[in-house]
């Protein structure tokens, strides 16, 4: 498995994308090249900065993780476990954030989510030992799988901008579902993580 390091890999994969097909090579032009790394690093941290993202605004998403960060030091699952309902709520989780925080903190205390095994999982087994903790769903598992451990291949297809991006660039009447999505991205293997990171920038980029 090649994972997805440095800006040299993004590179590389954009190139074997745009050679093998012509809308990623559209989206890169306009793009102006290949996307951002869009790396973290791997652990309980990442994956709860993704948790507060669900279905946020980038900058609502980004006011409450400051709050979170600057509140507790450092965001581990100990420091989470440690602090009251009534503590992360003066932060701005709401009610569901809470619970799905402290799950996922209550998962690594207790052994059943392994950050290092996870590391050395298949995509597949890995995308399943994460959704089995409460609150975290396919697209958080596959923002973590693609942002925390790199994996090239890994395609969220559920995220509403890649299906918006994926409709303006192929020019369809109706933005693809999931399903559809996940047709289309066959074409992109085994860069589709990449091409995920193009349609997104691509998605920025206002229509001409």
């Amino acid at each position: 498995m090649t994972i997805i390091k440095t800006k040299a890999d993004v590179a590389r994969a954009c190139d074997a994308l745009a050679d093998q097909c012509e809308h990623m090579a559209q989206a890169l032009d306009a793009c102006g090249g290949p996307p951002p790394l869009r790396r973290r690093k791997p652990g309980f941290d990442t994956l709860a900065r993704i948790l507060m993202g669900q279905q946020l605004s980038v900058a609502s998403a980004s006011a409450i993780w400051g709050r979170l960060e600057t509140g507790l030091g450092e965001v581990t699952a100990e420091n989470v476990l440690a602090t009251s309902d009534e503590t992360l709520r003066s932060y701005g989780l709401s009610g569901p954030k809470q619970r799905y925080l402290r799950a996922s903190a209550q998962a690594v205390a207790d052994g059943l989510l392994d950050f290092r095994k996870l590391g050395r999982m298949d995509d597949a087994e890995a995308h399943e030992h994460l959704i089995a903790v409460k609150g975290i769903g396919p697209w958080t598992a596959d923002i973590y799988l693609l942002s925390g451990l790199g994996r090239p291949d890994v395609f969220p297809a559920g995220d509403l901008a890649l299906q918006g991006a994926a409709q303006r660039l192929m020019r369809k009447r109706k933005r693809p579902d999931a399903d559809g999505l996940t047709k289309i991205a066959k074409r992109w293997q085994p860069y589709r993580g990449v091409a995920a990171r193009v349609l997104w920038s691509y998605y920025a980029v206002p229509p001409v």
